[in-house]
């Protein structure tokens, strides 16, 4: 997983993230976006234009976030 989405998220809309995104794999999974792990290509563009700054690299992500990664891998689970 190369982004994670964290909670800081939760119930923003604003959704800049999508337009970035030239892959599409960012997704609203109920109150918050997830980045779905087989579809990021590590490029950082939704990083940069994060409202809320809830976009981090995986391997950055605050340890009070790790359910982040969970959250995004249960949803994209088959």
């Amino acid at each position: 997983m190369a982004f994670v989405i964290t909670s800081a998220c939760q119930n923003e809309k604003a959704a800049t993230c999508l337009a970035a995104c030239p892959v599409d794999c960012i997704v609203l999974a109920g109150t918050q976006y997830v980045i779905d792990p087989d579809v990021c290509i590590d490029c950082g563009a939704c990083e940069t234009v994060c409202p809320v700054e809830a976009i981090y690299p995986q391997e950055e992500l605050p340890a009070d976030e790790l359910g982040a990664i969970d959250l995004a891998r249960n949803y994209f689970k088959p």
